[in-house]
């Protein structure tokens, strides 16, 4: 085996040029979208490294298994579906690419943004349907003054601290990390309960948490401004969704934006189908020049490692 090219399998889709790259490089790699929890522990221990996006998870029997495995990329900013620490004592290295797909998420926050404060998804759905409905749609809100609080100032809390401050946007928030002073890319840093307390939209840019208590919960609601607008573009688990679905009831938030779920896809549409919030299918990272970097990132770290 000596000399051998080191093997790569791709579990979860990526872009052909960065499967070419890696071939052009000198790397095996194989391409098995969708396999099985048991179909996976059974091919992994052929590979030196195994790339995932969010689909494929991770385990520690497929750790157990991976007697050749050294690293997993994966390929995007979360690593929550891997097991990281049977990985660590199995001797693998996790790596993801973080900065990829950054721009894209916060832009479609801001474009969620956009959608909640003039009801755009449900006036184009009454126009479709013939309507020329102009009364419904006449209470619409500018983001202009408001102030936008982003919990998890990371890469894409702070480009899109970056992209609210243009339009006009005073923006606040509260990282750990951080501390709870000082600014940053045209954002202030506060204590969290002051961002919940000031904010007119909230924007989630952070992990989610082990266990079950989730970020924003009921007591996190209750004391935000009445009327807030809730955008999660995060991980499905960071917001409760019964305190959720309770607030929009009461009208203490008046309108939420989720492109991520605790179930994915979700089986209970209460939160989908309701009428003040927009639901898209976890698609943060899905645009082109997002794709595109992830594929580039990945490459480029599994060249260097192998």
């Amino acid at each position: 085996m000596a000399g051998a090219p080191k093997r790569v399998l791709v579990c979860d889709a990526i872009p052909a040029e960065a499967v070419e790259r890696m071939r052009a490089g000198g790397l095996s790699v194989d391409e098995s979208i969708g396999l099985s929890d048991d179909a996976l522990a059974a091919a992994i221990g052929e590979y030196d490294a195994l790339v995932v996006r969010s689909a494929t998870k991770v385990r520690a029997r497929h750790l157990a298994a991976g007697k050749r495995l050294k690293v997993i990329v994966r390929g995007g900013v979360g690593v929550d579906n891997i097991d990281v620490a049977a990985a660590e004592a199995e001797g693998v290295r996790v790596m993801n690419t973080p900065s990829a797909s950054s721009a894209s998420v916060a832009e479609l926050a801001l474009a969620l943004m956009f959608a909640l404060a003039r009801q755009i998804p449900r006036a184009d759905a009454s126009m479709k349907s013939g309507a020329w409905d102009k009364k419904s749609f006449a209470k619409g809100m500018e983001l202009e003054g408001k102030t936008l609080g982003i919990l998890g100032v990371g890469r894409i809390g702070r480009s899109l601290a970056r992209k609210a401050s243009a339009i006009g946007m005073v923006v606040i928030g509260a990282d750990p990390a951080l501390g709870t002073t000082g600014t940053l890319d045209g954002l202030t840093l506060l204590p969290p309960d002051d961002v919940y307390a000031r904010a007119e939209v909230i924007s989630l840019h952070v992990p989610r948490p082990p266990g079950t208590r989730a970020v924003i919960g009921r007591e996190e609601i209750e004391k935000m401004k009445p009327g807030v607008f809730l955008v999660n573009c995060a991980r499905g688990g960071v917001v409760d969704e019964e305190a959720l679905l309770a607030a929009l009831s009461s009208g203490k938030v008046a309108g939420a934006a989720l492109d991520v779920f605790e179930v994915e896809p979700p089986k209970d549409l209460r939160l989908v189908s309701h009428p003040r919030v927009i639901a898209t299918p976890h698609v943060g990272a899905s645009t082109v020049e997002a794709q595109n970097r992830v594929g580039d990132e990945v490459a480029e770290i599994l060249l260097a490692e192998l």
